[in-house]
């Protein structure tokens, strides 16, 4: 039977070089819900892959598509029957993209030290599972975006200290032009 679900991700997880958890999510209810469960998978998983010279294996049924670069493995996980072409576009976007936005420092190091951008350049590949993009550019672009000044954001949507900011600046600048007294 063909799989005809959007949801073709179960997990994606990145280790570093000794095998411990620097990033991982995981989706899904049946995908591994403790935290002993997702432990115990990642360690059978880094075993079995740590020598590996491939980048696909089925494991605890499961199509595990990996990447290692320096001292950190990168993994997407899907179902047995998934197709592994898609997850592999998912692996390779994901990577490339934090590459990119790492300056090819793709480093145990400055994953850490990055670990924001990180996570949101995986939010905008996957979300609940779904692949939401395969295109790395568009996912650094997403990711980079420059930030608008507090100005320029509706006041609905300001948060308390962007809002107090900008009252700030209006008022400093209304006393510098002498308009409030």
């Amino acid at each position: 039977m063909v799989n005809l679900s959007l949801y073709t991700t179960t997990g994606v997880i990145l280790l570093d070089g000794e095998g411990n958890r620097i990033l991982a999510k995981y989706y899904g209810k049946n995908a591994y819900p403790t935290v002993k469960e997702q432990k115990a998978f990642e360690k059978g998983l880094f075993e079995k892959t740590r020598r590996a010279s491939g980048e696909i294996i089925l494991y605890d049924n499961h199509v595990v598509l990996y990447r290692n670069n320096v001292d950190v493995f990168f993994y997407v996980v899907g179902s047995a029957d998934e197709n592994e072409l898609l997850l592999s576009s998912i692996l390779n976007a994901f990577y490339d993209a934090v590459s990119t936005l790492l300056r090819q420092q793709v480093e145990k190091r400055s994953i850490v030290d990055n670990l924001d951008l990180v996570i949101l350049a995986l939010d905008e590949t996957i979300d609940d599972g779904i692949a939401l993009e395969t295109d790395s550019n568009v996912i650094v672009s997403r990711v980079s975006r420059p930030r608008t000044e507090s100005t320029d954001i509706p006041i609905t949507e300001q948060t308390f200290i962007q809002a107090y900011q900008n009252a700030k600046e209006r008022l400093a600048e209304k006393i510098l032009k002498g308009d409030v007294f």
